[in-house]
């Protein structure tokens, strides 16, 4: 896939990642899965439905199949163009597991940021120190995220939003699982961001100090978090953070000019 150009200049993603997942799930690996796949400038993330445990599947199997699925469907894209909806249709079709996860996928293309995301995984830009988007998170209710299944018992792949961002050299893409957002506001993500470039950190160390803040917040009974102000806004007593699987993906968007 040719890396979109810009004038003479070619943007591409520079991409790290650190999976953290919860401590009570580390022989199983967790239920977290993602990818870098950098021949095609795209990343992705996925969340298995923790639920599942209750009757003895563990869902982290259906996250890992679907983003392996995922990185084989953006191999097949034609030359030149990028599809997430069609490239989440084709690698939901193909995967068997048992099980359901939230699913959010992003490329970089000629266009700008071309993604789509289905559930409470996510993904946010940075620009300049500041947020400038944050994709919405899909529920039904209060902790009941849309999520995909193998065969046809929840959400489809089309009930997913696309999104088109453009985008420019500086910016920087955070994407992540419910255990990142769960227990982070976007101020803080934006602050370690900021840090980081400020440093010369690359990618990979700065998705480590995102999921390393994440967690240390999840274990924090005493501070406010994004999950405790909605389980508040629901009608229930909850105050701290959120233990979870974490998982950061964070994009460093680049330019080189072209040969």
């Amino acid at each position: 896939m040719p890396r979109p150009v810009l004038g003479e200049r070619t943007l591409k993603l520079l991409s790290g990642s650190c999976y953290l997942p919860h401590p009570e799930k580390e022989e199983t690996g967790g239920e977290d899965a993602h990818f870098v796949c950098e021949d095609a400038q795209a990343i992705g993330v996925a969340d298995g439905v923790g639920g599942w445990a209750d009757v003895g599947v563990n869902a982290g199997l259906f996250a890992r199949e679907l983003m392996s699925h995922s990185v084989k469907a953006i191999q097949e894209e034609p030359k030149g163009s990028f599809e997430p909806a069609r490239v989440l249709e084709k690698a939901h079709s193909c995967t068997k597991a048992k099980g359901s996860s939230t699913a959010c996928i992003i490329g970089l293309t000629e266009k700008g940021l071309h993604a789509i995301n289905l559930g409470d995984s996510g993904f946010v830009v940075v620009r300049d120190g500041s947020t400038i988007f944050r994709s919405p998170v899909q529920q039904h209710g209060f902790n009941f995220t849309y999520q995909l299944e193998s065969g046809s018992g929840a959400d489809l792949p089309s009930s997913g939003q696309v999104f088109l961002i453009p985008v420019a050299a500086g910016d920087v893409i955070i994407a992540g699982t419910d255990g990142l957002f769960d227990n982070l506001y976007n101020s803080e993500v934006t602050a370690v961001v900021v840090h980081a470039v400020r440093t010369g950190l690359e990618p990979q160390a700065t998705a480590q100090k995102i999921a390393a803040l994440a967690r240390q917040r999840a274990l924090d009974k005493n501070r406010q978090t994004p999950f405790s102000t909605a389980a508040q806004d629901a009608g229930f007593r909850y105050y701290g953070g959120k233990l979870d699987d974490v998982t950061v993906v964070v994009s460093y968007i680049t330019s080189s000019i072209k040969v």
